[in-house]
């Protein structure tokens, strides 16, 4: 009989502070390439690309994209706590989930990250990693390691993608949801994950890599998580697209976001 991760009373601890080091999955560090955006001593990194380059400029076709970000001070202190994430992805993109298998937090509670792909192989999506120094009072921080898994799920009725993060030492497992809402101007699909407070204090560095696409069959046809076409005007062979954006709400009531665009070639 199989053991499940079951965290102790830090370990417990430990998992709050992950479910924020998730967001701090797109939450905190430095990154050397992409965009930056600053507000007084914060600055937001994000980067990305869409692979492949190469699509139809009249119907969309299969895609994954990858991103990686970051959150941090300029004077290399502490960073505000975050209430929401927010991670826009263009209108112009397909995001499918019909036929696919869908997955929910019960399942993959208290589960490893093999365990997870056991229990919900069918509705994997994307996958990564993080990492995040730790204060916790009275012990020296600690630095956790996580593999992140990305999973189709659902959060009372609406469609989300359930982010499951397992760090093996100290043993610490949590699942997030980003549910999915309307976006707004080139953004049409926005991912949004709530931080409440019961999550607990916020830890003070992370970085984040995560690639997310699917391809599968439903009913005798081939069919993509994530679709896109390269929509640009005849005689031209290339063009920009804008990719992604993300958008941090602080404990302040401030925001501070940045997006990226990419350059797609016609087939």
């Amino acid at each position: 009989m199989r053991q499940r991760a079951r965290p102790g009373a830090k370990a417990r601890v430990l998992s709050a502070l992950a479910a924020l080091t998730l967001v701090a999955a797109l939450a905190a560090g430095g990154i050397a390439r992409g965009e930056r955006a600053q507000r007084g001593d914060l600055i937001v990194s994000l980067d990305g690309q869409l692979a492949p380059l190469k699509l139809p400029r009249g119907r969309p076709a299969p895609v994954s994209v990858s991103l990686e970000g970051g959150l941090q001070t300029a004077g290399g202190g502490e960073l505000p706590r975050v209430t929401e994430v927010q991670l826009g992805l263009p209108s112009r993109g397909v995001l499918s989930t019909r036929g696919l298998p869908s997955c929910s937090r019960h399942r993959l509670q208290h589960t490893t990250t093999a365990e997870a792909r056991e229990a919900c192989g069918g509705a994997l999506v994307g996958s990564g990693q993080m990492q995040a120094d730790v204060l916790l009072p009275n012990q020296e921080p600690f630095r956790i390691h996580a593999d992140l898994l990305a999973f189709n799920g659902t959060v009372d009725g609406k469609r989300a993608v359930l982010m499951h993060a397992f760090a093996a030492k100290p043993p610490t497992v949590v699942v997030l949801p980003f549910v999915f809402h309307r976006g707004a101007g080139r953004f049409g699909t926005a991912l949004v994950a709530d931080l409440p407070p019961s999550l607990g204090p916020w830890p003070h560095f992370a970085h984040f890599q995560m690639t997310l696409g699917r391809r599968y069959e439903y009913r005798g046809r081939s069919r993509s998580y994530l679709s896109a076409s390269c929509p640009i005007p005849p005689r031209i062979t290339a063009g920009f697209f804008s990719l992604a954006k993300v958008t941090f709400t602080l404990e302040d009531g401030g925001e501070i976001s940045t997006g990226i665009a990419r350059s797609c070639r016609a087939s």
